[in-house]
C-alpha cells in the first residue's frame, strides 16, 4: 500500500472507485476481514476518490461559466449557494496557481488572470 499521493498518481477516478468498491464489498457484503495493509488502502482511496472527484467537480464549474451559467445556476447544481460555488472555485484557483503537479494545473500569471475572469463575481 502506498501513500494516499502515491496512489493519487497511480490511479485514475474509475478505478479508485473499482478498486474501493472491491474492498468495500469483500469487507460488508462478503463478510470478509481485510487485513492491515487493505484497511489503510481503502481509506487512502477515499481520499484519492474525494481529491479526484473535487478536481473534476471545479472543472465541470469552469466547464459551466462557459457555457454561460450563472453562480446561482451553478450553486443551485451542486445544492448550495452562489457565494459559496464562488468561493470553493476561488479556492480551487489559488491551489491551481501554486501547485504544478499531478492533480493541478500550475497556471502562470496569464491563466490565472483568465481563470479569474472567468470565474467573475459571485
Amino acid at each position: 500500500m502506498g501513500t494516499v499521493d502515491e496512489l493519487e498518481t497511480q490511479y485514475t477516478l474509475v478505478a479508485a472507485v473499482a478498486r474501493f468498491d472491491d474492498l468495500r464489498t469483500r469487507e460488508i457484503i462478503a463478510d470478509e476481514a481485510l487485513t492491515q495493509a487493505e484497511a489503510l488502502e481503502l481509506l487512502a482511496l477515499g481520499e484519492v476518490i474525494a481529491r479526484k472527484a473535487g478536481y473534476g467537480r471545479q472543472l465541470t464549474v469552469r466547464t459551466a461559466r462557459q457555457a454561460g451559467a450563472s453562480w446561482s445556476q451553478i450553486g443551485g447544481a451542486l445544492g448550495t449557494t452562489k457565494q459559496a460555488a464562488w468561493e470553493a472555485h476561488q479556492r480551487w484557483i489559488d491551489d491551481q496557481a501554486k501547485r504544478p503537479e499531478p492533480g493541478h494545473l500550475g497556471w502562470d500569471d496569464d491563466e490565472l488572470a483568465a481563470a479569474r475572469t472567468l470565474a467573475g463575481d459571485a
